[in-house]
């Protein structure tokens, strides 16, 4: 996942998850679909529309009725802009479609950050641009194709539809794909072909149901996907086998979320920003004989941050309780106990969280306070460390904190 290094993607997606799944609903398919219909209004023509300036929430793109029911997404996601303003509209909606995908048990979707925001509607594609699910293949390759998309990726992109299903107040169809809309598979695939569907008798506008049950559903676009000789050979090569079907669903939605977005470049390290990334990563596992190893090569900035979070080696080691490692660094490597990282955390609060007395992180603690570390720097939540230990209710290091304090008077 490439794009700005300031920006902890990991972090943001496990932000996602709790705005998409939480005890009032799972709207993972409706988010990839918000990041599907932001996306597929891209003419490579013209390079208009796509999923940079997030324009759907202007009209008229917000009135298309194609996007219908779209807006409990976009208000879902909100919050997560309001706390990372530094992160476009764009963008979230985006990683939104690649973390709905994967927590329902898809693939891994590359991604990178760098859409804008725009301030108005005046760059909005016409209405119009989106597939249009009562149509056949001709109309799919027409759409799609004016993305720039060929066959094999209109059918794995087609594969969404193994999530979620219709509802008659946004789309006018109703009914799911699949026995489970919330796990993302290849059963849609298998389905199309192992089941017979025929016309459902109603009052909507043209789908088909099975025919044994009636429970499931499939539209005129799907089934295009069986009838074209050149569409259906891939939708068997899907239904064989689910982890071709995967990659190239993952290739595909990859490139859809990418059409019109302003990728940022790729941030190429330096070496000695390579080592000072390792020796991060050997003070966060413990691994002593690799750091000192390291340390003594001398090529590498024993000071460095990690750009995503703004954590030295000092936090990763105090924060898994490796108390030798945590001495090694203040006392050899001379590293500022005081620096703070992007939650305002120094390396003692997060040793103060875990553990108590005769414990890796007490012993952390104790090595900290003696290598100078401040029990009273507040993190960006007004806590101090022992506001934390106390919050943690780990006793044995509130009174060692305590003590500290009242020596510090």
């Amino acid at each position: 996942m490439g794009g700005d290094p300031k920006i902890n993607a990991d972090a943001l997606k496990s932000e996602i998850r709790g705005a998409l799944i939480n005890q009032k609903a799972n709207a993972c398919p409706i988010a990839m679909r918000l990041a599907w219909h932001a996306s597929g209004t891209f003419d490579k023509s013209d390079n208009s529309g796509g999923s940079d300036g997030a324009t759907m929430r202007f009209e008229p793109e917000s009135l298309d009725d194609a996007n219908a029911g779209l807006s409990i997404t976009r208000d879902l996601l909100l919050p997560i802009k309001a706390k990372h303003p530094e992160v476009s509209m764009a963008d979230i909606w985006a990683l939104a479609g690649c973390a709905g995908c994967e927590f329902l048990g898809g693939p891994k979707i590359d991604f990178s950050f760098g859409r804008t925001d725009d301030a108005d509607g005046s760059k909005c594609p016409m209405p119009g641009r989106l597939p249009d699910a009562s149509q056949g293949a001709e109309h799919i390759r027409d759409v799609f194709g004016r993305m720039g998309f060929n066959d094999k990726e209109m059918v794995a992109l087609s594969g969404a539809h193994t999530l979620g299903r219709c509802h008659p107040a946004r789309s006018g169809f109703d009914g799911p794909w699949t026995h489970n809309p919330l796990k993302f598979d290849n059963t849609y695939y298998k389905l199309l072909l192992s089941m017979k569907w025929v016309p459902k008798q109603w009052d909507g506008p043209l789908q088909y149901e099975d025919e044994v049950s009636g429970e499931l559903m499939m539209l005129p676009t799907d089934l295009a996907l069986v009838t074209d000789p050149e569409f259906r050979k891939y939708v068997e090569i899907y239904a064989a086998d689910e982890g071709r079907f995967f990659s190239d669903f993952a290739d595909a939605f990859g490139k859809l979320i990418a059409l019109g977005a302003k990728q940022e470049p790729k941030v190429e390290m330096t070496r000695k920003e390579e080592n000072s990334a390792e020796f991060r990563e050997m003070a966060m596992h413990g691994s002593y004989g690799a750091l000192k190893e390291l340390f003594d090569e001398g090529n590498l900035d024993v000071h460095a941050v990690e750009r995503a979070s703004g954590r030295t080696a000092l936090h990763k080691a105090a924060f898994w309780g490796h108390e030798a490692v945590v001495a090694y660094l203040l006392g050899t490597c001379k590293i500022d106990p005081s620096v703070k990282d992007y939650n305002g955390d120094t390396a003692l609060h997060d040793a103060c969280r875990f553990g108590g007395k005769d414990t890796p992180h007490y012993k952390a603690v104790e090595e900290l306070l003696k290598g100078g570390a401040n029990p009273s720097i507040k993190n960006n939540a007004g806590q101090t460390c022992l506001d934390v230990a106390k919050e943690y209710q780990k006793e044995m290091i509130v009174k060692i904190l305590q003590g500290s304090v009242k020596s510090r008077l």
